[in-house]
């Protein structure tokens, strides 16, 4: 992965990233939003993966039911966010919508996703950070304003 910062105004940056074959969406984001010191911002990102597992949060069971995807697949949609962990870590949220050759698709959270040939990030900084704290109802780690 290879990143650059493309603009800062009002303590608000806005970066580039650039993903290449091989490379982990999860994985590669954290390192940056670590070494950005990144605490609260927004993800968009196109382009294509190799394979990747999406999962789906299942209600009834407060579990996510992971859903493998072993083909090539283009990102037609990826949002989300970073926030910070309740250790005052980076956590990375990211929804997205893969295409297949068919023309069909599947959404979910991503768990998992490597990259091929690359994937375009635009990452948006917020001015104040974001906190993910664990939900007793859910299970979750949620944003809490």
């Amino acid at each position: 992965m290879k990143y650059k910062l493309i603009h800062e105004s009002d303590d608000q940056r806005t970066f580039v990233a650039i993903l290449e074959t091989g490379d982990e969406i999860m994985a590669s984001l954290k390192s940056l939003a670590s070494e950005q010191s990144l605490s609260a911002a927004q993800i968009t990102a196109i382009g294509a993966l190799s394979d990747a597992v999406v999962s789906y949060f299942d209600w009834e069971t407060k579990t996510y039911l992971e859903i493998p995807v072993n083909e090539q697949v283009e990102v037609a949609s990826l949002n989300g966010d970073i926030g910070l962990d309740e250790a005052g870590k980076p956590a990375i949220h990211i929804h997205l919508v893969l295409g297949r050759q068919d023309g069909s698709a599947i959404a979910g959270h991503l768990a998992r996703g490597y990259v091929r040939p690359t994937l375009e990030v635009i990452i948006t900084e917020a001015p104040t950070h974001l906190q993910r704290c664990k939900d007793a109802e859910t299970g979750l780690n949620l944003i809490r304003i």
